[in-house]
């Protein structure tokens, strides 16, 4: 009977390692989560103080595509007058 309690105790010291090293596993696993947690929360906090330079550049953007869009009706209609000024220059 005494080696079924060897083996039994062998057994029960292996079970403890083995929960001993999940424990510390798990930890490990705590500790990484929280500092991705903490570098989430960092990351959120820059793009919230960076959102009114976005919000800038995006309605820079729209002025821009606005003017370039004036630019184009303006050239158009200036080479519409040269037109009209050679038609009326040749008479």
């Amino acid at each position: 009977m005494q080696l079924i309690s060897a083996g039994t105790c062998e057994d029960y010291r292996l079970l403890e390692n083995m929960n001993k090293l999940t424990s510390l596993k798990y930890m490990e696993m705590k500790d990484i989560s929280i500092n991705i947690s903490r570098n989430l929360q960092d990351l959120n906090n820059k793009y919230a103080s960076l959102q009114p330079y976005l919000d800038q550049i995006n309605q820079i953007e729209e002025q821009v595509s606005s003017l370039e869009q004036a630019a184009y009706k303006l050239d158009a209609y200036s080479k519409k007058l040269e037109a009209r000024f050679k038609k009326l220059e040749k008479r």
